[in-house]
């Protein structure tokens, strides 16, 4: 049993069974003990790979849409250029050598910013950005960067922010809870409380017993943050993640550890716990603040943006082996079988700004 389940099993014990959101919220990011704060998830030591470790292609491309947004806003300055969740720096990296070759005037008078809750993360960051030349500040959360119009990229920021689930019992719904059973285990049951039948899917009312919908409010209330800053100051913001384009029915709440599955409940602290992202209520978020929102698939906006063609120059005097790895690697962004289709991409602008490959109004 790992540290953080004797101590999860002690609560429950004292204090009575846990909705799901508190349970990922000790999991990941615990000051003692969490995921988050007590390990190195990244890479191919770690649990799992993300985008901007596959290939330098991924942050290139969301550079030049960056770079682009800016151009079509105005190219208003002084500016901020920030991320949020950035991992292990690796994509902000990639981001400020390819804008620095765009445009130099912009990456000399820009303001970088990282958004970072946990110090070990950000001791990570400040390493892999250490022979940048650019000066970069880090924040604990958006509140507190520059007053200039903000553009903002998150790659997998939303599927680590803690969910609620509910389940069909009876004639209702009720929250998801984990409490313990006989031999002092954690378990999942259903709880006492409901849902506000407004936030439910449109088929819930169809849906069988045992059914699980998922609600997520610590999501939309971080989104309207964003949304609220870039309505008020001007901006962008691009949101890559695994999820959905429309809301629906099921439990896509996961453990991952050593790039495998295992269950959610087996080792508190040591697996990173995700849930699929509803990329629709996001939007409805961002226009609810009279912004545009779009949507794609991740393969679509990547090839739109020119990954084909990037691949191409890498590989133009690259040997047959490193040609190979490239091909890999856009297969893996891009495949319909990989990322390409499971993961989705929300493009936020002003309302009627056009930043290619999105159209005015999706």
């Amino acid at each position: 049993m790992t540290r953080l389940k004797t101590r999860i099993v002690e609560l429950i014990g004292a204090a009575g069974p846990i909705p799901i959101n508190q349970y990922m919220a000790l999991c990941l990011f615990d000051p003692r003990d969490g995921y988050y704060t007590t390990r190195e998830p990244f890479g191919a030591a770690g649990d799992f790979v993300t985008a901007p470790e596959i290939s330098q292609m991924f942050g290139e491309l969301i550079a030049v849409w960056l770079y682009e947004a800016w151009l079509a806003t105005g190219r208003p300055m002084p500016v901020t250029i920030a991320e949020i969740g950035p991992g292990r720096g690796t994509l902000m990296k990639d981001m400020l050598r390819t804008l620095s070759r765009l445009d130099p005037a912009l990456t000399a008078g820009a303001s970088f910013a990282m958004i970072e809750t946990s110090p070990r993360l950000a001791d990570v960051q400040k390493q892999t950005l250490a022979a940048t030349p650019t000066a970069i500040g880090w924040h604990e959360s958006i509140d507190t960067l520059p007053q200039t119009p903000l553009f903002i990229v998150g790659n997998e920021l939303f599927d680590a922010v803690p969910i609620r689930q509910f389940v069909r019992a009876g004639t209702g719904w009720r929250e998801r809870m984990i409490g313990l059973d006989g031999a002092d285990e954690l378990h999942f049951f259903a709880g006492a409380g409901s849902v506000d039948p407004t936030l439910l899917p449109d088929d819930a009312e169809n849906a069988p017993q045992g059914a699980i919908v998922e609600v997520a409010p610590a999501r939309a209330a971080l989104m309207a943050s964003i949304a609220e800053r870039l309505a008020g100051l001007g901006g962008a913001g691009l949101f890559l993640d695994y999820g959905y384009l429309r809301p629906g029915i099921g439990d896509t709440l996961q453990a991952v550890r050593r790039h495998d599955h295992e269950g959610v409940l087996a080792n508190p602290g040591e697996a990173d716990l995700t849930a699929h992202v509803d990329f629709a209520a996001l939007a409805a978020i961002v226009r609810a603040h009279g912004l545009d929102a779009h949507l794609s698939t991740q393969g679509e906006f990547l090839v739109e943006m020119g990954l084909l063609e990037r691949a191409g120059q890498l590989g133009a005097n690259a040997n047959e082996a490193a040609r190979e790895k490239i091909a890999g690697e856009v297969e893996r962004l891009a495949g319909p079988q990989a990322m390409g289709d499971l993961f989705k991409v929300l493009a936020v602008l002003p309302a009627g700004i056009a930043v290619p490959p999105f159209a005015t109004a999706d």
